[in-house]
This record gives C-alpha cells, sequence and structure tokens, in this order.
C-alpha cells in the first residue's frame, strides 16, 4: 500500500479496490494530491478489502467490478449487510449501461468509467461523498424512476438479462479460470458451476462452452460485447 499524503485534518478517506496496479498506483497519486482527499489504504481484492475497510473505516470506497474471485457487486452487498454510511462509488472499465443500475440496487452510491479524465473522477468522488448519486448524464436519461432502463437498446442487449451471479461467472471465464479454479473462489461446486455455465450458454444463445469461453474473454478485455 503506498504511504498516505499529507492532509488537511477535514480530508476524507478514500479506500480503492483495484486489481490492476497500475492504475491503482495512478488513482492514488491522483487523489492523494488533492487537499480534501487522502488515500487510506488499498486492496486487489474482496477478502482483503473487507478486513482493511473494517480497520481504516474510510468515508469512500471506489470498486472496481472485475476482480478475482468475488466481484465487486458481491463486495458492495457485503459492505453494505455491515455499514450503511460509507459511500461506494463504482470505477470500472465495464459499460456502464449494463451495471449502473446493478451497481444502485446493490446499495452502491456511484459509477463512472475507467477512461474518463481525472478531472471527472475527482467530481464523481466528492459529488457522492456530498450525498448524491452520480451516474453519467447519459445514464440518467435512460433511465426512470427506481434506474431502470428506459431504452429499447439497454434492454435487449443479451447481457442485460444476466444475474449478478451469472455476470460474476462470465467474467471467471473471461480471466481464464478453469471450472475447478471457478469452483473454487465461489465456494461452489462443480454441479452448480455447470448449471450455471448451461444456463449461460442459453441465455447468450451460445452452443459449446468453447464459445462461452470466448465470449467471455472477448468481453472482459473490451468491456462490452
Amino acid at each position: 500500500m503506498p504511504p498516505a499524503s499529507e492532509s488537511s485534518p477535514g480530508s476524507k478517506k478514500i479506500f480503492i479496490v483495484e486489481d490492476h496496479p497500475v492504475f491503482r498506483e495512478g488513482l492514488t497519486q491522483v487523489l492523494n494530491t488533492e487537499p480534501d482527499l487522502k488515500v487510506c489504504g488499498t486492496a486487489g481484492d474482496v477478502p482483503r478489502a473487507l478486513r482493511a475497510i473494517a480497520r481504516l473505516k474510510p468515508d469512500l470506497v471506489l470498486v472496481d467490478i472485475g476482480l478475482p474471485g468475488k466481484s465487486g457487486l458481491e463486495l458492495i452487498k457485503r459492505i453494505r449487510l455491515v455499514d450503511r454510511k460509507i459511500k461506494l462509488l463504482v470505477v470500472s472499465m465495464h459499460d456502464e449501461a449494463l451495471y449502473a443500475d446493478r451497481v444502485l440496487r446493490a446499495g452502491g452510491d456511484g459509477y463512472i468509467m475507467k477512461q474518463e479524465d481525472p478531472e471527472e473522477i475527482l467530481h464523481a468522488i466528492r459529488d457522492v461523498l456530498a450525498g448524491h448519486i452520480y451516474v453519467s448524464e447519459e445514464v440518467l436519461t435512460n433511465t426512470s424512476n427506481g434506474f431502470e432502463p428506459k431504452s429499447s437498446k439497454a434492454k435487449d442487449r443479451p447481457l442485460a438479462h444476466l444475474t449478478d451471479s451469472e455476470l460474476e461467472l462470465l467474467e471467471l471465464f473471461g480471466r481464464g479460470k478453469s471450472n475447478e479454479e471457478i469452483v473454487g473462489e465461489l465456494g461452489s461446486t462443480v454441479l452448480a458451476v455447470n448449471a450455471r455455465s448451461a444456463q449461460l450458454k442459453k441465455k447468450l444463445k451460445l452452443e459449446s462452452d468453447n464459445a462461452l469461453v470466448r465470449y467471455a474473454v472477448c468481453w472482459v478485455e473490451r468491456g462490452e460485447v
């Protein structure tokens, strides 16, 4: 974990959950140059994040969706079980139109894409810290009450019909995990993983396991399919 910067007494503590070291360190540097923000810790997976967050009690947690093992969505749900006050903002490469609604329903406070300018990420952080929900204007325009997608384009995308757990499984396939590795990471069984894989293929209209893996890798690498 990088050393914390000097900060004013009223600065907000930020915890970063991100498994890519370059992005994590770059974001840490950006935040630590701000007088009102301080990175108090970082983690690359859900178990380490949960332990550190309980100890450090940050004001806001920045969460990536794609994490080893349990996803960022699972982390948000776990945090919300024990803490209703901490602010949770997702910073991810994955398509906001697919994930923003899921994040908000899980208990998150906002969603911003990694490719946004640092100034916009800082704006999102401060917006969430101020008690607001942050999503892009495009997502806000294409949502109705409760953040249900209004656009037929969003609803018609195959991934939009997957459950959170199915998306998590697709992410693991896309990261090159075998069935055995997935069983271990999810704490599941071979039968359960095979059943969920079959359901994934059915929903995505894929004919084979190889086709499912290719689809998953394409989605993880590009952030969309």
